[in-house]
C-alpha cells in the first residue's frame, strides 16, 4: 500500500480485520498497524508487558515530531471473541464488503476508527495544513480484557520517559443509530462486589440443625438495591446497582447450603468516588444486622472532561462533517479513557455501536469515509496556528 493508498481507510480496516487479535492474541494486528504508521514517518515503539498470572499483552506507542503540544489517538487492536460462526452469515475474520457495508470482528469496535485515523493523518499531511506539535498513537492489545498490561503501563513507560500528552482522542464508537450522534465527554466508574454470608449446612427437613445462609443474603442484597445512591447529575445519568449472581454451590435439593455468595456492579456517576461508594454499601449492610463478608474492585472511577478546547474541536469537526450538532454524553461502559484522564484531557468519538461484540459486526464504508474526515478536520482545527 503507497502512501497516497493510507489516505483510503477500508484497506487498512481489512488488514486490521483480517488479524484474529482476540485478548489478548495480537494476531499480527499491530505489526500491520506499525507498517502503515512507519510509512507516515511515525517512530514507533513495542511495548509488551505481563504480570505474574496474566497474559503477556503487546501494545504500540507511536509519535511523529517532538514539540508540544502531543496530540494523541488512542486505540486498541484486540476484539472480543467471534463466538458461535454459525450466528455469523460472513467469516468473522473475513473483513467481507457486499452492498457497502464492512463485516467482520473489530469493524466498528475498534479497528474501523484505527485504520479512519491513519487515513486521516495521511489527508491532514496531503492537505498542506500541518502546524507544529506532535501526533502519536496510544494503542493497546488489553482493552477488551482485564486491562492491567495495556493503557495504564504504556502511560507510565511515558511518564518515565518524562513525556507527556496534551490532548487525547479516544476512538470508541460513541454513537448509537447515526454518525454525529455523541462525543463521549466522561465515563461512569465501575465497581464489583461479590458478598458472601456463612451458614451452617444441614438437611432440609430439619432446619433447626442447620442456619440457612440464602434468606440472609437475599435480605442484604434488598437492602442494597433499596439503597438511594442519588437522582443522576447534568452530566450523567443515576447511578445503578445490578445484581449479576447468586450462588450456593448446592446441587442437592434436600440440603441446606453452608454458605452462599452474590456478585454485584454498581455503574457509579461523579456523585460518589469508589472509596464513598463503598462506605455507603458497607454502612447499609451493617444496619441490616447479619454477618456477611464484601470485596470490592473498582475498576475506574467516574470522570468529566470540562468543556475546553478539545471538547470544542471534536464537536466543530463532527458538526463540519455531518451536518449534525453532537450531544456531549457520559452514558456506556467504561473504556480506557479512564485511565488518559488522569494524565490529560480526553473525549471519546468513534463509530457506531450498534453491533459492537454481536455476530455480523459491520459498518457501513461510508461511515468510515466521512469519521475519516472527521479526524482529518480534527488534526487540522486542533493543529491550527
Amino acid at each position: 500500500m503507497s502512501d497516497a493508498g493510507l489516505r483510503d481507510p477500508l484497506p487498512l480496516a481489512r488488514a486490521l480485520i483480517r488479524c484474529p487479535s482476540v485478548t489478548p492474541a495480537d494476531g499480527g494486528a499491530l505489526d500491520v498497524l506499525q507498517a502503515a504508521l512507519v510509512r507516515l514517518g511515525f517512530a514507533c515503539h513495542r511495548l509488551p508487558f505481563a504480570e505474574t498470572g496474566t497474559a503477556r499483552v503487546d501494545n504500540l506507542y507511536a509519535r511523529r515530531g517532538e514539540a508540544a503540544p502531543n496530540f494523541c489517538f488512542a486505540g486498541h487492536t484486540d476484539v472480543v471473541p467471534a463466538g458461535d460462526r454459525a450466528r455469523w452469515t460472513r467469516e468473522p475474520f473475513a473483513a467481507t464488503v457486499e452492498g457497502g457495508i464492512l463485516y467482520g470482528r473489530g469493524a466498528s469496535d475498534m479497528k474501523g476508527a484505527l485504520a479512519a485515523f491513519v487515513a486521516a493523518v495521511a489527508r491532514f499531511d496531503a492537505s498542506g495544513k500541518t502546524g507544529g506539535g506532535s501526533i502519536s498513537l496510544l494503542v493497546t492489545g488489553d482493552e477488551e480484557g482485564p486491562a492491567v498490561n495495556g493503557t495504564r503501563k504504556v502511560l507510565a513507560w511515558l511518564a518515565a520517559r518524562g513525556e507527556t500528552l496534551d490532548a487525547c482522542l479516544v476512538g470508541e464508537p460513541t454513537n448509537p443509530e447515526t454518525l454525529g450522534e455523541t462525543v463521549k465527554v466522561g465515563r461512569r466508574g465501575s465497581l464489583n462486589g461479590t458478598l458472601r454470608v456463612v451458614g451452617t449446612q444441614g438437611h432440609v427437613a430439619y432446619p433447626h440443625l442447620a442456619d440457612n445462609p440464602l434468606p440472609r443474603l437475599v435480605a442484604l442484597l434488598h437492602a442494597l438495591a433499596a439503597l438511594p445512591l442519588d437522582e443522576g447529575t447534568e452530566s450523567f445519568q443515576p447511578s445503578n446497582f445490578e445484581i449479576t449472581a447468586i450462588d450456593a454451590g448446592n446441587e442437592a435439593p434436600n440440603v441446606i447450603p453452608a454458605e452462599a455468595t452474590a456478585r454485584f456492579n454498581v455503574r457509579f456517576n461523579d456523585c460518589h468516588t469508589g472509596a464513598r461508594l463503598e462506605r455507603l454499601l458497607r454502612a447499609a449492610l451493617d444496619e441490616a444486622g447479619t454477618p456477611y463478608e464484601l470485596t470490592v474492585a473498582v475498576s475506574g472511577e467516574a470522570f468529566l472532561t470540562p468543556p475546553g478546547r478539545l471538547r470544542t474541536v471534536v464537536a466543530r469537526a463532527v458538526a463540519e462533517a455531518t451536518g449534525r450538532t453532537p450531544a456531549f454524553g457520559t452514558a456506556g461502559g467504561t473504556s480506557d479513557a479512564r485511565f488518559i484522564k488522569d494524565h490529560c484531557p480526553v473525549v471519546e468519538f468513534g463509530l457506531i455501536g450498534r453491533t459492537m461484540h454481536k455476530a455480523d459486526e459491520c459498518v457501513p464504508v461510508a461511515a468510515l469515509e466521512t469519521l475519516t474526515d472527521i479526524y482529518r478536520r480534527v488534526l487540522e482545527r486542533y493543529f491550527a496556528a
